[in-house]
């Protein structure tokens, strides 16, 4: 699912709200997401998963055309852990329940 493809379902399931005011709401949920993440804070949604900051520290890695050792600095990445409740229903759905059928 795309945003666009988040933007149209809301719009559909909201039929007061405009196309518009659907894709200012979900772009003012993801920024305020973007910000709290940015900042350092853990962003927990009930029943779906939580987000939050992983540190991954320097390390030595190896330049794979020269083989030559580079220094790779510390990281803060993104991390999602899903709740209870979303692992729950993946894991009753099929797994080709919404897999590609070109794969």
């Amino acid at each position: 699912m795309t945003r666009s493809d988040l933007v149209d379902e809301l719009a559909d399931r909201f039929g007061q709200l405009t196309l518009r005011d659907t894709e200012f709401a979900v772009k003012a949920i993801l920024d305020a997401m973007n910000e709290a993440l940015v900042k350092g804070h853990r962003i927990e949604i009930r029943g779906f998963g939580s987000f939050s900051i992983n540190r991954r520290p320097p390390r030595m890695g190896r330049n794979p055309r020269s083989g030559e050792s580079v220094a790779i600095p510390e990281k803060r990445v993104p991390h999602f852990k899903p709740g209870k409740a979303l692992r729950e229903e993946v894991d009753r759905s099929t797994p080709t329940d919404h897999m590609d059928k070109s794969l």
